[in-house]
């Protein structure tokens, strides 16, 4: 319930009756002695409290899948749940076979992909929401083992009659009289563009903030503005001539992909087999030529 946030979707997932649910997280409040949720007409969410004593239980149900995994041996198949946190720009590009890659050995797992921007993700990864994430440049945490994953250039993206090409380069310096359309500081290429702004002396023209990358896009699309992005998530609108792009240089701008676990607590084989995968991935330049 605290992913799902409603109780008859948990009994759906649990394959119990939703009267034997509500019951046992009643029996569970009272031993407790505390409220684990806030009820409400469109769900439930989990109290302060109630968050710590999921996160609390996320490790513990962690350990015994670990004891599992190891009593059952290194190659044997594995079962469960994962959740996988990828930004948007990336969740197009890993999604379909990263899923494909638990299918044909991990049947199993239930895999449960999570796209947000960093910030979010970032939360989820020390709540306990997620268990392996793939963050922009996260700051250095004693909470979070990082591995580099690839490093990206970033693209001045426009509509079609913008005019932009691969072969026309835009200084950074211009992007200062350029209208932008970028997500909000709380997430990690904004804050990558931020401080090259900062390091070239100039103020960034941003006139909408959004978080939703569909939204980014449909913005740019009608010609409300530019925006900045890699080019591998929007090849295919640029192939497609819905948008076009064009490098940044002096200085070229370029952003760290991350791949990120909890240290406080135990990964599941799941969750390493997952990192595994998003590794290969994104390591395959066919699934990043633009």
């Amino acid at each position: 319930m605290a992913e799902l946030g409603s109780l008859s979707k948990a009994a759906g997932r649990l394959r119990i009756a939703q009267p034997a649910l509500s019951r046992q997280v009643r029996m569970l409040e009272e031993e407790l002695g505390l409220r684990l949720f806030e009820r409400h007409g469109r769900g439930m969410v989990p109290t302060e409290r109630g968050r710590e004593v999921v996160a609390h239980a996320s490790r513990v149900l962690a350990k015994i899948e670990a004891l599992r995994a190891n009593a059952a041996g290194p190659g044997s198949a594995l079962a469960g749940h994962v959740a996988v946190g990828v930004p948007p720009t990336v969740a197009d590009m890993v999604s379909v076979p990263l899923v494909a890659a638990f299918r044909a050995q991990h049947p199993a797992v239930l895999v449960q992909l999570v796209s947000a921007y960093t910030g979010y993700l970032l939360d989820w990864l020390y709540r306990g929401e997620v268990d392996v994430a793939v963050l922009y440049d996260p700051r250095a945490s004693r909470a979070l083992r990082a591995e580099p994953l690839l490093r990206e250039s970033l693209f001045l993206i426009g509509p079609p009659d913008a005019g932009l090409s691969a072969d026309r380069p835009v200084r950074f310096a211009d992007l200062a009289r350029t209208p932008l359309l970028l997500a909000s500081p709380r997430h990690g290429l904004r804050n990558v563009l931020d401080q090259f702004a900062e390091e070239a002396g100039i103020v960034l023209d941003v006139g909408v903030e959004t978080d939703s990358y569909t939204a980014l896009k449909d913005l740019v699309r009608h010609g409300y503005g530019r925006t900045i992005l890699p080019l591998a998530p929007i090849r295919a609108d640029v192939a497609a001539g819905r948008l076009t792009a064009a490098p940044i240089v002096d200085p070229a701008p370029t952003r760290r992909l991350v791949l990120c676990y909890p240290s406080d607590r135990p990964v599941s084989r799941a969750a390493e087999f997952a990192g595994e995968r998003l590794r290969a991935i994104m390591a395959d330049p066919a699934r990043r030529r633009p």
